[in-house]
């Protein structure tokens, strides 16, 4: 990158950055486009429309007519509120990614966080309605684009040990169990567990 594209790069970062939009975030939307131009960085903005995307995901009723869901291991229908998820989107080293339709509503989403030469992803979700089309997909395309522009070489998740359906939908994926496994306690936002639950660690590396 030349002087002067550095200079206008910098000019535009502390003019929105004074308006609450993330730096980090707004370097990489400014450098690090993805393939698929539905995908771009989330801001604070978006934080309430993610915020009921992912309880719809994975809570409550409405998650039943979608995959993902986990109401049939944890009770309520809360996956996160919206101090937790600002929290997780100011993070050092934390970006989402949204995914928009043609009518610009957020119907996908995709938590990243570096961690040296490795991206953990998490909070993958989709509109219930929309599951099987693709969008999720392009989500794990999308982190993969991230992880290389970042130097990565893999990528990194906690599952549900319980839920054979996405396991197995992660390793068609290229994600393989690395036989780490933890407790999953319940924190008294995310629901009562119907059962005791674990985690168990997929990953996958990843290459140019």
């Amino acid at each position: 990158m030349n002087r002067e594209r550095r200079r206008d790069l910098m000019k535009i970062c502390r003019f929105h950055t004074s308006r609450g939009f993330p730096k980090n975030v707004l370097i990489l939307q400014l450098m690090s486009p993805f393939s698929n131009p539905a995908i771009s960085f989330a801001n604070v903005d978006d934080a309430a429309a993610i915020t009921a995307l992912l309880n719809s995901a994975y809570r409550g009723e409405s998650s039943t007519k979608g995959w993902t869901t986990e109401a049939h291991l944890i009770a309520g229908d809360v996956r996160t509120d919206v101090p937790h998820l600002l929290l997780v989107m100011e993070q050092e080293g934390s970006v989402f990614l949204k995914f928009r339709d043609k009518q610009d509503v957020i119907i996908g989403c995709v938590n990243l966080q570096q961690h040296t030469q490795k991206i953990y992803l998490g909070m993958l979700s989709v509109s219930p309605q929309l599951q099987g089309g693709g969008v999720g997909k392009e989500l794990l395309k999308a982190a993969e684009e991230f992880a290389l522009s970042r130097g990565c070489k893999s990528i990194y998740m906690s599952v549900i040990s319980q839920r054979t359906d996405i396991i197995s939908w992660y390793r068609r994926h290229g994600y393989i169990d690395t036989g780490e496994r933890k407790f999953f306690d319940e924190d008294g936002l995310t629901g009562k567990h119907l059962q005791p639950l674990q985690f168990m660690t997929m990953e996958k590396s990843i290459t140019v």
